[in-house]
């Protein structure tokens, strides 16, 4: 399969290259610019299509919100005149006292003024309803006596089941009410209002305006409504809707198992968007719906136009171009064959040719680029002939210095021998302690001799430290002590040779440094859950300030050397950096007469990438 594949594509190439460029321009515009350009189009076209979408989802969503803060200012107001009656003693007294004769009646009901006031107070309330068992009252379209009517509502039952605020539409017809109609048909406040001195309750309804309510609605560009949890729809953009079930809505889906989202659904046989919201009003433990429905067809009508127009422009360009295209295949195609030729004189072995095609497009330069190769073959033809002869000098230099590192290797070799003789004379004159020291710096010099090795493994570095602090403290005896903490597991990790060393003894000579008393030096390499060997060289010396330190850290990460400046601590940083990367570097702290401490990380052969 993969060599019938193969054999298609050099085919394919082949067919290409044997084309004419006329041909083969205008092949490439239809592959690379119309048959994208189409492709793009119906790709913006939909992009626009969902972008109408998305924005008409955004708008209705915004309006649904605008809506629920506007419900819950409008719904505010009644909760708040509620809570007033609730703990209203003028009402109290009057619904629960038994009036002999229907004169004190009538005085009672002309004195108590407050729900006609609230109703000509606040435009959002068309009235006030209060029942209670007291069958010395009459209704005065206010306060109404308990009757089995009333306690067979459905709206008096859930009010008298909880002294929580209820919001629901009231459709049926209420005999209390002496209207022609008899309905209420309204969005209402109900809630129970105890009375334990009497031993009684009575329910609160408070009415909302309708008109107040479809105000809302009445500019929304989609259609809307508001719907309580019995299903009734308490407003809408169609006043014609209101106290019908959301059914009559014709929604094409159960709204009442939805609390929020954009959903897609079938309304009257046309594809729409669904956007539902719920709130609760202050204080209630009822729930109201904002559902907004909007035709797609409706919103992609205008976008649909866009697209058409635009589609039919790109169609034009594209063949305006089309024909642009052969006309300059035809001139691009003669300038060509005139720098081919002079490309054939070059390969001949003419290299005084010079190119004279006008123009300052591709081709022009092209041709001055021509003119310009000319040239640098033949300075690359001297330029060769002058390297040739540098590379025989450098061959001999390199001989030379060949030549003194072999020499060179004579001297470390005189020096160990003479360490030994030294060692063993002190040992036969019974200079015990000279001898050892003797021997460390023997071992420590040979360590130093082999840094040509790339790499070496820690418990090689570790023991080097040791001998280095053994002869540090036969120098400064009690003013150093060290202490060294070495991971095992760590023992075989690769690291570059020397690398710990010159931070130990930068703690050990500027610690000591103007400090009197005993200086503590304490390296820790321990091997970390990453698989990284942690090292951390630690001294109680004096310190260095805080500007200091920055100099200190400014010179050991330039790249350029400075003379007299921390060579060691700069040697390690660089090295680290090359080694492992900058996050692997040397970090310094210090505090003025408390010490400074230098750590950095090596990691692993595992971890280190190929």
């Amino acid at each position: 399969m993969y060599r019938k594949g193969e054999i298609i594509i050099k085919r394919l190439v082949r067919m290409v290259n044997n084309m004419k460029l006329k041909y083969k321009l205008i092949f490439f515009y239809i592959i690379v610019v119309m048959i994208p350009v189409l492709i793009v189009g119906f790709t913006l076209t939909n992009y626009f299509r969902d972008g109408a979408l998305t924005r008409a989802i955004d708008q209705a969503t915004n309006n649904v919100e605008k809506i629920k803060s506007q419900l819950s200012s409008k719904l505010r107001v009644p909760t708040d005149i509620s809570n007033l009656l609730y703990f209203n003693e003028e009402l109290e007294q009057l619904v629960n006292t038994n009036y002999p004769s229907i004169l004190e009646l009538t005085k009672a009901y002309l004195n108590y003024t407050d729900f006609k006031e609230y109703v000509l107070r606040y435009r959002e309330i068309s009235n006030i309803r209060f029942f209670i068992d007291n069958p010395t009252l009459v209704d005065d379209m206010s306060i109404a006596p308990l009757t089995p009517e009333v306690q067979a509502r459905s709206w008096y039952k859930k009010a008298t089941q909880s002294s929580q605020i209820y919001w629901m539409y009231i459709p049926d017809k209420e005999p209390y009410i002496n209207s022609p109609k008899g309905t209420i048909n309204k969005l209402s406040l109900v809630r129970q209002v105890p009375y334990p001195e009497y031993n009684k309750s009575g329910v609160l309804m408070v009415q909302v305006v309708q008109d107040e309510l479809n105000q809302m609605l009445y500019q929304e560009p989609f259609d809307t409504i508001i719907i309580d949890e019995q299903g009734y729809i308490v407003a809408a953009k169609n006043p014609q809707l209101v106290g019908s079930t959301v059914d009559a809505f014709d929604l094409g889906m159960d709204v009442q198992s939805k609390s929020k989202g954009v959903f897609t659904a079938e309304v009257k046989d046309q594809d729409s968007y669904v956007i539902i919201d719920e709130m609760t009003p202050a204080l209630s433990i009822s729930k109201l719906k904002i559902i907004s429905v909007f035709e797609t067809k409706s919103i992609l009508s205008d976008a649909n136009k866009v697209s058409q127009l635009g589609l039919f422009i790109v169609g034009g360009v594209l063949l305006v171009a089309l024909v642009l295209v052969y006309t300059i295949s035809l001139l691009t195609s003669n300038r060509l064959l005139r720098l081919s030729r002079q490309l054939n004189q070059v390969a001949l072995g003419n290299l005084n040719v010079v190119s004279r095609i006008d123009g300052t497009d591709e081709i022009g330069q092209l041709s001055r680029q021509f003119n310009y190769m000319v040239a640098s073959i033949n300075q690359l033809i001297n330029q060769v002939i002058e390297s040739n002869e540098k590379n025989s000098t450098l061959e001999i230099a390199q001989r030379e210095i060949k030549l003194k590192m072999m020499a060179s290797q004579i001297h470390p070799h005189f020096l160990f021998n003479a360490l030994e003789s030294i060692r063993m004379n002190a040992h036969l004159r019974g200079e015990k302690e000279i001898a050892n020291i003797v021997r460390l710096l023997g071992k420590l010099m040979r360590k130093n001799l082999e840094v040509g090795r790339e790499r070496a493994p820690i418990k090689e570095e570790i023991e080097m430290i040791r001998s280095y602090l053994e002869i540090q403290k036969f120098r400064y005896e009690d003013r150093l002590e060290y202490e060294i903490e070495f991971d095992p597991a760590a023992a075989e990790v690769m690291i570059p040779p020397l690398i710990i060393q010159p931070l130990v003894e930068n703690s050990v000579v500027h610690g000591l440094e103007n400090k009197e008393g005993t200086v503590h030096v304490n390296i820790a390499i321990t091997l970390d859950e990453n698989k990284e060997v942690q090292v951390v060289v630690m001294d109680d010396g004096i310190g260095m300030k805080e500007g200091r330190l920055s100099e200190i850290m400014e010179v050991i990460t330039k790249a350029e050397e400075e003379e007299q400046g921390r060579i060691g601590l700069r040697n390690v940083q660089q090295r680290l950096t090359l080694y492992y990367g900058a996050e692997h570097g040397l970090r310094i702290s210090s505090r003025e007469g408390e010490g400074t401490r230098i750590t950095f990380s090596i990691p692993t052969d595992s971890k280190l990438k190929s």
